[in-house]
């Protein structure tokens, strides 16, 4: 009895050292396999069609981790939330933007991470969210998608423009054109002498205007040199006529200050002058017209009649016989 009790001792022992290790096996791979991988969010605002879990996730064309979970944010159904897991060394920043992106062909999405600065600082989780989010951009085939209407439109309005162009109205036209241009081309092709002509003679045009310019540019250079000889002759005659204009002007400042002299010395006549002689000289004036006046009538007394005049009495009429 004793023996069997130390059995059961030593297996329930045995049991527990085996758990033990398994647990601790287990609680040490899950350590390690958390150290190993960091994990993240991307918040997309489009439809991530061919997106699955366990997708791929890039960083720069390399494949550094997976998707982990799909979830659309329960504060707004049109955000879509990707968990993805990634290697710990993946140096994740916060300038780092995560796209979707597809494999060739294939229509089969996933995560490519770009960007991250080295001088950027590495991305850490806020205060409301466990995990850090990376911050997401729209991908080139949302861009493309979102524009297709617009290329729609316009590749409509396109065909549109190119069917008027080609209706039959503009056919016409354009063969009418084609016709006159034919036409023209005959035409050229028969005044093909006469053009030759015009040719030739437009280049002995050109000859005679080369020549002309020519002679004009010869004619230049002689006035050229006449002007300056001219110049040099009005820069040798310029001391003289220097001389001249200095003595000239100093004759008439000793001219100017004789003027003033004389003035001075007879400013007192002038000023008697001014107000006697010129204060005298109304009453003249009119003296003197009456003395024109009287002078008038006495030629008109001569003229009419002077032997009255000289004899002092009126004449007796002379008899004139009829």
């Amino acid at each position: 009895m004793e023996t069997r009790a130390n059995h059961l001792l030593i297996g329930a022992f045995t049991v527990a050292i085996v758990l033990f290790a398994l647990a601790f096996g287990l609680w040490a791979s899950k350590y390690t396999a958390e150290r190993a991988w960091r994990e993240y969010e991307v918040r997309f605002t489009e439809p991530v069609t061919g997106l699955s879990n366990g997708g791929m996730v890039q960083y720069n064309g390399i494949q550094i981790g997976n998707v982990k979970s799909l979830t659309l944010a329960p504060e707004d159904p049109r955000i879509v939330v990707a968990r993805i897991q990634v290697r710990s060394e993946t140096p994740v920043r916060e300038d780092t933007v995560a796209r979707l992106a597809l494999t060739g062909l294939t229509g089969i999405a996933f995560i490519q991470l770009t960007g991250g600065s080295p001088d950027s600082a590495p991305l850490q989780a806020l205060s409301d969210h466990d995990v850090p989010v990376i911050r997401s951009e729209e991908s080139a085939l949302a861009k493309l998608m979102s524009s297709s209407e617009d290329i729609a439109t316009t590749a409509s309005e396109v065909l549109l423009r190119v069917r008027n162009l080609l209706s039959d109205e503009n056919a016409e036209r354009i063969g009418n054109t084609l016709a006159n241009m034919d036409e023209f081309t005959l035409a050229i092709a028969g005044e093909r002498e006469q053009i030759a002509a015009l040719i030739g003679n437009a280049a002995s045009a050109g000859e005679r205007m080369l020549q002309l310019l020519s002679h004009a540019d010869e004619t230049l250079t002689r006035l050229d040199a006449s002007l300056k000889k001219v110049d040099g002759s009005l820069l040798d005659a310029l001391p003289g006529l220097t001389d001249d204009l200095r003595n000239t002007l100093a004759r008439m400042e000793s001219l100017t200050r004789r003027a003033d002299g004389m003035l001075a010395e007879n400013e007192e006549a002038l000023a008697s002058f001014g107000n006697e002689g010129l204060s005298q000289l109304g009453p003249t004036l009119v003296e003197l017209r009456q003395l024109i006046r009287e002078l008038g009538r006495l030629s008109s007394r001569v003229e009419s009649n002077p032997a009255g005049f000289l004899l002092g009495g009126d004449q007796p009429k002379e008899y004139e016989p009829r």
